[in-house]
């Protein structure tokens, strides 16, 4: 796994990150103890949760 950064998530909206974070969390369960596919993961699942709280804060139409 890739590992997806703040910058790449800028463009999409809630919902897509929203799919995206359960993805990432699909391929979390599947990864192997410390290994960089994992670190990956949860790094992802980082960024990805803080763009979702990021566009809450905004709130609709802004």
């Amino acid at each position: 796994m890739h590992l997806i950064t703040a910058a790449q998530l800028d463009r999409h909206p809630e919902c897509v990150l929203n799919s995206m974070f359960f993805r990432v969390s699909q391929e979390l369960a599947q990864t192997e103890a410390a290994t960089v596919h994992r670190a990956n993961a949860l790094a992802s699942l980082e960024n990805i949760n803080r763009a979702i709280i990021k566009r809450r804060m905004k709130g609709p139409g802004m």
